[in-house]
């Protein structure tokens, strides 16, 4: 979570295996007290304890836009909450039918401009952009971007791929064969 990356009295950790997914965080000050929570209804809340007050001010919440809602955009496109409406068609790509497309606000997504040959095909680099859903994606650690990238190409049905760990110079490499959905822009991170 971008937003999370400023928070300077809490080092975070995510965790991937065999066995668990898992986000946890560490306090740097023992000063201070927070907890989260998740309601029934998807809602994320971070709080921190006022000992002044005696009492929990709600900090942060997600989703905090529309953006951050699942599938808000349909296939092949991006949601970003600086434009409207907020779904876009990714760069290569149109609106499927454009009367739907007005009623629906782009939730049913885009089609290629072009078809693809499976030869001379390329890719573009999408920034500032949440992965897609990865329902589906194969993940691979053992491999960096570059041989990831020409894995991909040797796909005909490979629509996109990335670097599985984003941070510093990244590491692994996640491929998609199916449609590309529930991708948003950040407007920072």
């Amino acid at each position: 979570i971008p937003e999370m990356q400023e928070w300077v009295y809490m080092v975070s950790n995510f965790t991937e295996n065999r066995e668990e997914v898992a986000y946890t965080f560490q306090l740097t000050d023992p000063d201070i007290y927070v907890r989260f929570t998740m309601s029934s209804t998807g809602s994320f809340k971070r709080f921190r304890w006022n000992s002044t007050l005696k009492e929990w001010n709600n900090l942060w919440y997600a989703p905090n836009g529309q953006c951050n809602y699942y599938m808000m955009c349909g296939p092949y496109t991006y949601c970003n909450m600086d434009t409207s409406p907020v779904c876009n068609c990714i760069r290569g790509f149109k609106k499927r039918n454009l009367l739907e497309w007005e009623r629906t606000n782009g939730t049913i997504g885009c089609v290629r401009k072009t078809r693809l040959s499976c030869r001379g095909d390329g890719f573009f680099k999408l920034t500032r952009m949440k992965l897609p859903d990865t329902k589906g994606a194969t993940v691979d650690r053992q491999i960096g971007l570059r041989e990831c990238e020409e894995r991909c190409r040797r796909d005909c049905n490979c629509t996109a791929f990335s670097s599985a760990d984003i941070r510093k110079v990244g590491s692994g490499c996640v491929i998609w064969t199916g449609e590309l959905l529930d991708i948003s822009n950040y407007a920072s991170g």
